[in-house]
């Protein structure tokens, strides 16, 4: 704190706040709600002259969403002006806010401003008098401004600069905003008043018992020896099940104080000093003389100070709290004068569990769990950070409903109410500081001028959050390299909440077994699998691991997750970890859904399509990724084999750690080439990591022997009508597929010559033959540095025709072979033997020889164009989502149905997208008639509106041409999609190896009949 007389107050003095109260978990509800309709100015600097002219604005909100103030401006690591900490920039937009409020009479009430969260810099005044300052971006911050008001009308100015020298630890990989983007509000309180209340509420999983530790302080009172308060304490019931009536009431303890009022009893023993440290130093002691030693060092350090009353309950008979069993209890906690009455009062929702570290695993309430998690920046795209508690229930009931398990607030606090959801909801939470100096790293962090602001930003986290039960570790930041600044910020930690564990990816980057001041959890970021099996098998290995980032999910990404889980789930010491990321961050300012990432505002410099990396589009429309991460996550999981389902059971794991399935309804169904059979509903129990038995029933096993049955499907849902989803809905689809003997295709018999004059094959329904294909528009992985232009070394995006031979065989096939020249002048052969069958039908055998030396491609296949309109698509394959052979394994397969257009998933930078792989068969109809292929071996298929050539070209999904084109691309082997613009590429056997390529297909061209 600063004396504001010494000129250094502002966003370039170093002050961490001024007169900002301190932190607390108490919440408290508006006395004066301050929302609403604020007079606004935004300057070019923070010393800049104001106006007289003012526009209007509204708050909560970020002014940089309205273009016509100011823009939004996206970097990832790079800072957004050209300095060095700690200087800021002279050009600093400053937004002044001002309003009137009318508080009536204030009398003996003490008044405090509550401000939710601003972006930037914050400086406050009342009646034109310095109120206070502060500057986390996102996190509240209260001010006693009870001498600054008076009766009546009052006016108020928060200033809020968009840069200060604090700005380098919010470098967090999103858009740099400004503004104000969480709740302002007055409330009122007595002069002596609850400051805070601990609550440790701890579960005994070995007595199935639980006790709490409810520590309550007083302010206000600090002039006064006299005890003139007392606090009562009452655990109320559970918020889940609704009020029970008073369970159990503790005693009204009064406020302790140093009473000077009576002379104080002698029972210090003689010799205690001598007694202390041979106690500490273990050496033998008679019993008596060990147990003066104990209590006088428990005087001289007493667990409760003036202004404290501490409640200890024990042997409670209440239910545990984890994720999958939320149950919560309110603990009322009031304020009593000398005459009972109650001068103030708060209520705090907790969840009795115990997080501990076992050896080298993670443990809730005495059991291992799965971090089956996904990281979390608040957004959303018409507002910015800006966000209403009903925005916060729709993502979290999203999550809920895909099977996620865990969220970390990356990389900075939310607001209350998120972690209110998650406590209701069940989410295990890695709550984050707000540090993110990504710039500057070590410099940062092992900056003395910046150390106050590191234990600051995490210790006002941990004091508001610690009575939440979701949140089950702290995390010291994010990506701020490791240095003193964090150990003392752990330190404090340590010291003041021993319940919980330390996570900080920071400290262990360089050395997985090191920086174990700042963290209890080994937290890489985007490791391969072979990292985490080398480390697993380490004899030093002696910590949790959760990835605090992996499976990057920019774009059409996401592949490998099911190899991650895999490992995962047989690795010793590894849990899990947390998506990169939840959803993308495009904006729509306008309202238009013509969603913009960086450099779309002029915003220069910046990092582009980087800030679209959501497992969920940003209007919060699940990507096909999603569904691969709720089939990995499901509660259950078959473990039989489809014999054994032919055999008349079906063994299912509950995956679930303390649930049983009493939640979940289950239900099979056969899927076949004509479509699914009728469902059955079948019963299974089993409690947690149990396995329970599944009866089929004899119409699903007959279903099953039939010749077109494809696979076995068990559908899991929910039971019950819950907070984040309606009975009935689909949790996972899980499937046994079943294998048939394919006989060796006959060889067919000719009808025709199927190509013309010039040897080129022609139908009134093609606008352009099948041809070779070795290209797809690139997701954004296959553009990642660490693939070094691989992709586009091979000259396989340009394709030349050098020489075209047509052969008549004597079967009365066509034997047509083509020599390409790509772009590097290379040759690919591609042979095309094609028989006409019928009228409109065509066998094609495919072959396609690729240069030496070709170590991996995207794509070997056909395309061709359709002519006239074609709408709806019909495939027997995996669906019915879009996937990829590194994102399938909860792809289903069977016979699906889309329009052409639905089929296609419009990410914003435009890529290869819509793709479905296993495709047996696929159909065409529209007015234009009916095209059908079958083909020999299952094939990758995509049916698209556009070429290749278009999505590569266009920088936005929404700037695509419009277009009725059918264009179909049938591939025998399509390269997965890995995660490598961040993280691991695909799996080796996902990507393209061979030289050497053979398939066959057939093409049925049916023309509508003229009118």
């Amino acid at each position: 704190m600063t004396n504001p007389d010494s000129g250094l107050i502002g966003p370039e003095a170093g002050v961490v706040s001024y007169r900002r109260l301190p932190m607390t978990a108490i919440r408290r509800a508006p006395d004066l709600d301050l929302d609403g309709r604020w007079s606004f100015q935004l300057l070019p600097s923070w010393d800049a002259e104001l106006s007289s002219s003012w526009d209007e604005v509204t708050v909560p909100e970020l002014w940089t969403m309205r273009e016509a103030i100011d823009r939004p401006h996206y970097t990832n690591i790079t800072m957004p002006f050209d300095l060095v900490p700690p200087h800021v920039p002279s050009a600093n937009p400053t937004g002044v806010y001002r309003r009137s409020f009318d508080l009536g009479e204030v009398g003996e009430d003490r008044i405090v401003l509550h401000v939710g969260a601003a972006e930037g810099y914050l400086q406050v005044r009342v009646n034109g008098k310095l109120a206070g300052e502060s500057t986390d971006s996102h996190l509240e911050a209260e001010f006693d401004i009870t001498d600054d008001v008076r009766d009546g009308t009052n006016d108020i100015e928060l200033r809020v600069a968009k840069w200060s020298m604090f700005t380098y630890l919010e470098d967090q990989d999103q858009w740099w905003q400004s503004g104000l983007s969480r709740a302002v509000k007055l409330h009122r309180t007595a002069r002596v008043r609850l400051q805070d209340v601990t609550v440790v509420a701890d579960y005994d999983f070995d007595t199935q018992l639980s006790a709490a530790r409810i520590v309550a302080t007083v302010s206000g009172a600090e002039e006064s020896f006299e005890k003139t308060h007392s606090v009562r304490v009452t655990l109320a019931g559970s918020a889940h099940e609704g009020p029970v009536g008073s369970r159990r009431t503790a005693q009204t303890i009064p406020v302790s104080s140093p009473d000077r009022s009576r002379r104080p009893e002698a029972f210090i023993p003689d010799g205690v000093m001598d007694l202390m440290s041979l106690h500490a130093a273990k050496a033998p002691m008679a019993p008596a003389a060990a147990a003066a030693a104990a209590a006088s060092h428990a005087a001289m350090h007493p667990a409760e100070r003036p202004g404290a009353a501490i409640f200890e309950l024990t042997e409670l008979d209440i239910e545990p709290w984890s994720a999958e069993t939320p149950h919560l209890e309110t603990i009322l906690v009031e304020l009593l004068d000398l005459d009972g009455r109650i001068v103030d009062s708060t209520e705090i929702r907790t969840g009795f569990r115990r997080v501990e570290i076992v050896g080298r695993d993670l443990l809730v309430n005495g059991r291992r769990i799965w971090i089956q998690g996904v990281n979390r920046h608040d957004f959303e795209p018409e507002t910015g950070r800006v966000l209403r508690r009903e925005d916060y229930l729709a993502d979290l009931s999203l999550l809920k409903r895909f099977n996620f398990n865990a969220v970390r607030t990356s990389h900075y606090p939310n607001d209350p109410v998120f972690l209110d959801l998650c406590d209701e909801l069940g989410f295990y939470v890695f709550d984050e500081a707000d540090i993110e100096g990504h710039a500057f790293m070590d410099l940062l962090s092992n900056d003395h001028r910046y150390l106050e602001a590191f234990v600051d930003r995490v210790s006002r986290m941990v004091i508001r959050d610690k009575n939440h039960p979701s949140v089950i570790a702290w995390s010291l930041g994010n990506e701020t390299g490791y240095g003193v600044n964090h150990d003392a910020a752990a330190a404090w930690v340590r010291g003041y909440d021993p319940t919980r564990p330390l996570h900080y990816e920071g400290a262990i980057a360089a050395d997985w077994h090191g920086g174990r001041a700042a963290t209890d959890i080994v937290c890489p970021m985007y490791p391969p699998i072979s990292a985490l099996e080398a480390f697993s098998a380490h004899p030093e290995a002696d910590r949790p691991l959760i990835m605090c980032e992996y499976a990057y999910s920019q774009g059409n990404s996401t592949g490998g997750l099911a190899d991650y889980w895999r490992s995962i789930e047989s690795l010793p010491g590894v849990q899990g970890g947390f998506i990169w990321e939840f959803k993308d961050h495009a904006l729509d300012i306008d309202g238009d859904r013509h969603y913009r990432y960086g450099g779309d505002f002029g915003d220069e410099p910046n990092d582009g399509p980087i800030v679209l990396n959501g497992i969920v589009f940003a209007d919060g429309t699940p990507k096909p990724a999603l569904y691969e991460a709720r089939g990995l996550f499901s509660p259950v999981r078959i473990v039989s084999h489809i014999q054994d389902a032919l055999g008349g059971s079906l063994q299912v794991l509950n995956r679930q750690t303390f649930a049983d399935l009493s939640s979940l309804r289950f239900a099979l169904v056969v899927e076949t080439t004509d479509g699914p059979t009728e469902r059955f509903a079948v019963h299974a129990e089993a409690d947690a990591g149990e396995t329970a038995t599944i009866e089929v029933p004899q119409a699903v096993r007959a279903a099953l022997g039939d010749d077109d049955a494809l696979a076995l499907t068990l559908d899991v849902s929910t039971a019950h009508d819950t907070v984040w989803a309606e009975a009935g809905n689909v949790l996972a689809q899980h499937q046994l597929t079943l294998t048939r003997d394919t006989p060796s295709p006959a060889t067919p018999s000719s009808v025709g010559r199927p190509v013309g004059a010039d040897g080129r094959f022609v139908h009134s329904l093609l606008a352009a033959a099948p041809r070779l294909n070795l290209w797809r528009a690139l997701v954004d992985n296959d553009t990642s540095f660490f693939l070094d232009q691989r992709f586009v070394r091979t000259g396989f995006f340009e394709l030349t025709e050098e020489s075209v031979s047509v052969e008549d065989v004597p079967s009365g096939a066509v034997l047509i072979r083509t020599r390409y020249r790509t772009a590097f002048s290379e040759e690919v052969v591609h042979a095309q033997r094609i028989t006409q069958v019928a009228a409109d039908e065509f066998d094609f055998v495919e072959s396609v020889q690729l240069p030496e030396g070709t170590a991996d491609g995207l794509r070997v296949g056909v395309e061709f164009e359709l002519a006239g309109t074609f709408d709806d698509l019909e495939w027997v394959g995996l669906g019915p989502w879009e996937n990829y052979p590194d994102r399938q394994s909860s792809a289903l397969l069977g016979r699906w149905t889309s329009t052409i257009d639905d089929a296609a998933v419009p990410y914003v930078l435009p890529q290869e997208n819509g793709g479905r792989g296993d495709v047996r068969t696929m159909r065409l109809t529209g007015p234009a008639g009916e095209v059908t292929t079958t083909h020999d071996s299952p094939l990758q298929l995509t049916v698209s509106r556009h070429t290749t050539q278009e999505l590569e070209a266009a920088t936005h999904w929404w700037k695509l041409p419009a277009s009725r084109k059918t264009i179909v691309q049938l591939d025998i082997a399509h390269r997965g999609l890995g995660t490598a613009q961040l993280g691991p590429d695909t799996p080796r056997e996902f990507r393209l190896s061979e030289l050497e390529y053979r398939w066959s297909w057939r093409l049925h061209l049916r023309a509508a009949a003229s009118s």
